[in-house]
C-alpha cells in the first residue's frame, strides 16, 4: 500500500516545502544585515544571527502600538462576528418564523459585495456616526463583513444536525436557550474553530479599509504600520523582515491551536448523521 502511494506521498511533502519556505525565508530575512539580504546572502541561512533586527523593530518604532492595536480589533472582530452569525444562523436553520427565508437569502447576498463598491458610503457613513480615528471604525465593518461567509458556513452546520437531538432535548425539558448552548453549540466546535482562523486572519491583515478609514497613529494596524515603516526606514531591511516575522507569529499560533479542530470539521456532518 505505502508503495503504491509513494507518488502521492512525494507530491505532499514537495508541497508542504514549498508552503513552508517563504515563511522559512522571512525568519532567515529578518537574521540577517543589508549586505546579507540583497548581495552575499539573500537565500541562505544567515552567516550571523543578528537578533538585534527584534530588539530594533520592538523597541525603536511603533511595532508594540500596531500590534496591540490589530490584536484588539481582531479579537473584538471574532467576538463580535461568530456572536451574531451562529445565533443568526441558528434562528434561520432550527427555527419556524416569518421572513425566516427572505433573511437568509440577504445574508448571502452581502458575500456579492466588493469592498470598493461601498468604501465611499463607508466612509461617509463613519464621519457621520463620529467614529472616524476609533476602534469602532474597524470593528463595526470587519464584523459586517464577515457575517455573511459566516453565517452561511454555521447554516450548513445546523442543517446537517438531525431534528431528533432537538426533540430529545424538548422531551427532558431543556429550553431553546439551553438547547442551543448544550447540544448544538458543541456540535459545531469544528466549525466555530474554522470560522474563528478565518475572521482573525481576515481582520488581522485587512488593508483597504484601514488605510482609509484611520488616519491616526496611535491606532494604525500592523498592515498600515509596516507600510509607513517600509517608507521611512529604508535603510534597515532586517529590522523590516522582524517586525514582518512579529506580524505573522499570531496567525500561526492561531492555526496550530484551532488546525485540529478544522480538520474535524471536514468530517463531523458525517459523523452527527451517523
Amino acid at each position: 500500500m505505502l508503495n503504491n502511494n509513494w507518488p502521492v506521498a512525494c507530491f505532499m511533502w514537495l508541497y508542504a516545502l514549498l508552503s513552508v519556505y517563504p515563511l522559512v525565508w522571512m525568519i532567515f530575512y529578518s537574521l540577517k544585515n543589508n549586505d546579507e539580504i540583497f548581495v552575499s546572502n539573500p537565500f541562505g541561512f544567515p552567516t550571523h544571527l543578528r537578533f538585534e533586527n527584534y530588539v530594533d523593530a520592538w523597541s525603536k518604532y511603533n511595532v508594540p502600538v500596531y500590534f496591540s492595536n490589530s490584536l484588539i480589533v481582531a479579537i473584538a472582530t471574532v467576538i463580535g462576528a461568530i456572536t451574531l452569525s451562529v445565533m443568526f444562523s441558528f434562528a434561520a436553520a432550527r427555527l419556524q418564523w416569518r421572513f425566516r427565508g427572505i433573511a437568509h437569502t440577504y445574508m448571502m447576498i452581502g458575500m456579492f459585495i466588493p469592498i470598493q463598491v461601498i468604501m465611499i458610503p463607508l466612509a461617509i457613513l463613519v464621519r457621520d456616526f463620529h467614529i472616524a480615528n476609533t476602534y469602532g471604525a474597524l470593528i463595526i465593518p470587519y464584523i459586517a463583513f464577515n457575517l455573511s461567509f459566516t453565517s452561511i458556513v454555521f447554516y450548513g452546520f445546523f442543517r446537517s444536525i438531525p431534528v431528533d437531538l432537538e426533540e430529545s432535548a424538548c422531551i427532558d425539558g431543556a429550553s431553546i436557550y439551553r438547547t442551543f448552548f448544550s447540544i448544538m453549540l458543541p456540535i459545531i466546535k469544528p466549525a466555530l474553530a474554522t470560522m474563528v482562523i478565518f475572521i482573525f486572519l481576515n481582520s488581522w491583515n485587512e488593508f483597504t479599509m484601514a488605510v482609509i478609514l484611520i488616519t491616526k497613529e496611535s491606532l494604525k494596524t500592523l498592515p498600515l504600520g509596516l507600510l509607513f515603516f517600509q517608507g521611512q526606514f529604508t535603510t534597515n531591511w532586517g529590522a523590516m523582515g522582524a517586525a514582518m516575522t512579529i506580524a505573522s507569529l499570531p496567525t500561526v499560533l492561531i492555526y496550530m491551536l484551532f488546525s485540529e479542530q478544522v480538520e474535524n470539521a471536514l468530517t463531523v456532518g458525517s459523523a452527527v448523521k451517523g
